[in-house]
């Protein structure tokens, strides 16, 4: 006798670029397709939002206009038959706790991938790359991090950070990936482990489109997959 696979579905809010997004759906449905095997795929809810929007709200720091909008999206997902919610971006889960009361049910944190994964690893203290939002932003990343998983964060100095920002900003979230920025990154992770940092963290969903372990001089935690392996669990258990 066979036993049914039954999934339960997650809502997604994305489109914080629509690049890393795509990476959400293609390793969430690879990873349900390898627990369930055959034509199994994710039982998926996307709300994509529209980036430059959301960027000049950011720019403009009306973060309470933003956690409307997101809630009400994740609010939608939740009616269309979402069982949980997870925000696509490292920077949007500032406004973690807005969106989980919009939507009345679990927020799948990218910060508790990520922690859960680093103590695996018996990490302590992790270099953090992303946009300055979450770089110098404790509500973003950080704080989470600390607070819940005892892990310190190094950041880099400012003239990095505002080349790791413009970075993600102007070439990855528009899909252009440049070889001296992948130098420059680099650069900036071998200063953090100059700075006692034990690994990296990825803590921006495009990252990953520019740097992988092999460009690293620490290890690499890339929140994008950390977050997505999070959603086939939730979506499988």
């Amino acid at each position: 006798m066979t036993t049914e696979l039954r999934f339960r579905t997650l809502g997604l809010l994305g489109g914080m670029s629509w690049e890393s997004t795509a990476i959400y759906y293609r390793l969430i449905n690879q990873g349900v397709a390898a627990r369930g095997g055959g034509l199994h795929s994710a039982p998926l809810l996307l709300h994509s939002l529209d980036f430059a929007g959301v960027a000049a709200a950011q720019a403009a720091g009306d973060w309470a206009g933003l956690g409307v909008q997101l809630g009400t999206a994740a609010a939608g997902l939740v009616r269309a038959g979402a069982g949980a919610v997870m925000i696509g971006t490292n920077t949007m889960h500032r406004l973690a706790a807005e969106v989980q009361a919009a939507a009345g049910v679990p927020l799948l944190h990218i910060g508790d991938a990520t922690g859960a994964a680093l103590r695996a690893a018996g990490v302590k203290r992790a270099g953090l790359l992303g946009t300055r939002f979450t770089m110098e932003d404790a509500s973003v990343l950080r704080g989470h991090l600390g607070e819940r998983h005892g892990i310190e964060t190094v950041v880099p100095g400012e003239a990095a950070r505002a080349e790791v920002h413009r970075v993600i900003y102007e070439e990855l979230c528009r899909g252009r990936i440049e070889s001296t920025s992948r130098a420059a990154y680099a650069g900036i992770i071998r200063d953090l482990k100059r700075d006692g940092a034990e690994a990296v963290i990825l803590g921006c969903t495009e990252i990953g489109l520019l740097i992988g372990a092999a460009d690293s001089a620490l290890p690499v935690f890339d929140t994008t997959h950390l977050h997505a392996a999070m959603a086939v669990d939730w979506i499988c258990s």
